[in-house]
């Protein structure tokens, strides 16, 4: 092989890397610089344990906190010889998110007093749930007990190498991360260690009491079999919508959309005008659609409105019936759900797992569309 083909073979190769390296890192969350500088690493103050820093590392400080909701302020440092804490990196408007808060409520009610500090680190996906009043509202909408701390920079979320919502870190009471779980389920399993965790508190601080031996979280499991859900989250914004069929993934601006003749499983077609920013797609016209074929039981869109926008729901081409969500009210014989606020919408709950098209006709302009989530 002469050298010019050579050149040219390692060039294309170089280009193929780059590409690769550039598509992989749209699928991971926005990273933020740190505002507080370097990670801090909480001190351990239990020498009597050196053989944990062997096996388990230590946990990180809070950093550059934005707000804190259900507490004043709270600090990680300050709790270590004390405590056993639970960390849980969620956002509000993600569904997994959402279906994990009734086990951190029923385990704040249940271990609360025994010595298990639960912080919700809100760590936002979308520039909206940056916003104090939305979580605010959230945490009351969820009902959430426990202490909720804003991480608007990623600072805390960095300090932790996460990158999923939601993930949960189990820190002991000599300071250590015993225990990290991603996502949802495993919540039997994580309540054992959660026992034990604050057994071994009991005897280093000889504190009397024990455990119950039935596990709570079993109680309240979820009906819920996901790996049964065939489509991936979907996102509208030039962010990360390569799924976007009809139009050009990737683009920022405007787009004037006509609707497929048949749609694809798992590829999203709008039509009319609309508006691509980063984050979402934004209708510019009366009678705009959305229209996906999915692979799920339930199907929920995040979004808002710049005023109060109604859509008009139907499920291979017809109203939703039965299959109605908690947001798609019945009027005329119809399903519609009027969007607003900035969350997540709860569209359809069908009774089983199945393929379907839903068509989602906009009745006046200013939705914006985020992601569409299934379970």
């Amino acid at each position: 092989m002469s050298s010019y083909i050579r050149n040219i073979v390692l060039a294309v190769i170089l280009v193929l890397i780059a590409g690769a390296i550039f598509w992989l890192d749209s699928k991971r969350p926005e990273r933020y610089a740190p505002r507080g500088g370097e990670i801090t690493i909480v001190t351990i103050p239990n020498p009597a344990a050196p053989s944990k820093k062997n096996f388990y590392s230590p946990a990180v400080e809070i950093t550059t906190p934005d707000g804190f909701i259900n507490t004043d302020k709270i600090a990680i440092s300050e709790l270590i010889g004390k405590k056993v804490i639970l960390i849980d990196f969620w956002t509000y408007s993600c569904i997994n998110c959402q279906r994990t808060i009734p086990y951190l409520n029923s385990w704040q009610e249940r271990y609360g007093d025994k010595g298990l500090v639960i912080i919700g680190m809100h760590t936002p996906e979308f520039e909206f749930e940056k916003k104090y009043e939305n979580v605010l509202a959230a945490v009351k909408k969820f009902g959430i007990k426990y202490p909720v701390v804003l991480d608007n920079d990623y600072s805390t979320w960095t300090g932790y190498r996460n990158q999923y919502w939601p993930r949960k870190y189990l820190i002991d009471i000599d300071g250590y991360i015993v225990y990290d779980h991603i996502g949802e389920g495993a919540y039997a399993e994580t309540e054992k260690k959660i026992q034990e965790a604050l057994m071994e508190r009991m005897a280093v601080l000889e504190e009397n009491g024990g455990m119950a031996e039935k596990i709570g979280s079993l109680e309240i499991a979820p009906d819920k079999d996901l790996a049964r859900a065939g489509s991936p989250e979907i996102y509208f914004g030039a962010w990360r919508n390569e799924y976007f069929a009809n139009g050009v993934a990737g683009q920022i601006g405007i787009q004037s959309l006509s609707e497929p003749v048949q749609a694809e499983t798992n590829k999203f077609y709008l039509s009319g005008d609309w508006d691509i920013q980063r984050e979402y797609a934004e209708n510019n016209s009366k009678g705009a659609k959305i229209i996906f074929r999915y692979r799920a039981k339930e199907v929920y869109l995040v979004a808002s409105g710049k005023e109060l926008v109604r859509i008009k729901l139907l499920q291979d081409g017809q109203p939703l019936g039965n299959s109605a969500g908690e947001d798609a009210a019945l009027k005329n014989g119809n399903n519609y759900v009027d969007v607003k606020e900035d969350r997540l919408y709860k569209l359809i709950r069908n009774s089983d797992y199945g393929e379907h098209t839903l068509e989602m006709i906009i009745e006046n302009p200013g939705l914006r569309a985020f992601t569409f989530t299934f379970g």
